[in-house]
C-alpha cells in the first residue's frame, strides 16, 4: 500500500499550505513536551499536560469544522485539503489525553476503566473519543472507497456529536473556570448556525456578510447567556448580574465578548476578500 507523505497534496507534490499546517498542529504538542522536560509545566505537569492535550483536542476538532464555513465565506477553497489533516491531529491529542490520565492513574487500567463508568463527564469525554477514533480511522481515501462515498459520508456526520461531547466534557471538568470553555462552546454555536443557514438557504446565503454579522451576534449573546446559565445553575448567582459582567471589561474579557470579537474579525476577513477579488480580476484581465 502506497503511504502518501502528509505535506504533499493528491498529486505527489509538495504543498506549501499542507506543510505549514502540519508544523502548526505539531506546535502545541512540541511545546508541552518541552516544557514538561524542563520542568516549565507547572507544580502538578502531569495534570496541566492532560489539560493541554485535551484543550487542543477540542481547539482542533472545532477548528476541522470551521474549515468548510471559511472556504466558503473567504472563497478559499483550497483549504480543503488540510481539513482531513486537522480531524485527524484532533485525535491524536485526544489520544494523548486520554493515554496521560491513563499514566496519572499509573495505567491502572481497571481503575481508569471505572473512573469512566462512575464520573459522567469522564463517560461523555470518552465517548467522543471513541467518536473521533472511527472517523480517524476512516478518513483514508481507502475506506471512502470501501464505505462508499454515502456511508461514509453518513459516519462522518458523526463529528459534529463528538464535538458536543468534547465540549460539554470540558465545561463539565472546568467547574467555575468556564470562561474558555463557555468560548469554545460560543465558536461551536456559531458553526452550527452557520451550517443551519448553509442547508436550509443555500451556501450563498449564509457565506455573505450580513449572515455572518448577524451569526457573530447571535453566538456572542448565546455564548453570555449560557455563561451566565452556568453560574446560575452552580452558584444561584443572578442572571442578570452576570450579563452585566458581560457588557463590562471591569472583569476582564468576557467569553461572549471573545466571541464577537471572533464574529468581527471573520466579517472583516471576507469584506476584504470580497473587496480584492474584483481587484485580482481586473489585474488578471488587464
Amino acid at each position: 500500500m502506497r503511504v502518501r507523505l502528509p505535506w504533499l497534496d493528491r498529486s505527489g507534490r509538495f504543498s506549501t499550505l499542507k506543510a505549514v499546517t502540519l508544523a502548526l498542529l505539531a506546535l502545541p504538542g512540541l511545546v508541552a513536551a518541552i516544557r514538561y522536560g524542563t520542568g516549565h509545566l507547572g507544580a502538578r505537569p502531569l495534570n496541566e499536560a492532560i489539560l493541554v492535550t485535551g484543550l487542543w483536542a477540542v481547539r482542533l476538532l472545532l477548528l476541522s469544522l470551521f474549515v468548510t464555513p471559511a472556504r466558503q465565506i473567504l472563497r478559499l477553497p483550497r483549504l480543503v485539503i488540510v481539513r482531513r489533516m486537522i480531524g485527524v491531529a484532533a485525535f491524536a491529542y485526544a489520544a494523548c489525553h486520554l493515554t496521560l490520565y491513563a499514566a496519572d492513574q499509573a495505567f491502572d487500567l481497571a481503575k481508569v476503566g471505572s473512573e469512566i463508568v462512575l464520573r459522567l463527564y469522564l463517560t461523555i469525554g470518552f465517548s467522543a473519543f471513541l467518536l473521533l477514533a472511527a472517523l480517524a480511522i476512516t478518513s483514508t481515501d481507502g475506506m471512502i472507497r470501501r464505505l462508499g462515498a454515502k456511508r461514509w459520508q453518513a459516519l462522518h456526520r458523526a463529528v459534529y456529536a463528538a464535538a458536543l461531547l468534547g465540549i460539554i466534557h470540558y465545561l463539565m471538568q472546568s467547574k467555575l473556570a468556564i470562561a474558555e470553555a463557555m468560548m469554545v462552546a460560543g465558536f461551536g454555536w456559531w458553526q452550527v448556525s452557520y451550517r443551519l443557514v448553509a442547508w436550509s438557504a443555500g451556501t450563498r446565503v449564509a457565506a455573505t456578510p450580513v449572515t455572518v454579522a448577524l451569526l457573530g451576534i447571535a453566538a456572542a449573546a448565546l455564548t453570555a447567556l449560557g455563561e451566565a446559565a452556568y453560574f446560575h445553575h452552580l452558584t444561584g448567582a443572578a442572571l442578570s448580574r452576570v450579563l452585566r459582567a458581560d457588557l463590562s471589561l471591569a472583569t476582564g474579557w468576557r467569553p461572549g465578548q471573545l466571541v464577537m470579537l471572533a464574529g468581527a474579525a471573520i466579517l472583516a476577513a471576507a469584506m476584504a476578500r470580497r473587496y480584492r477579488a474584483p481587484q485580482l480580476v481586473r489585474l488578471s484581465g488587464s
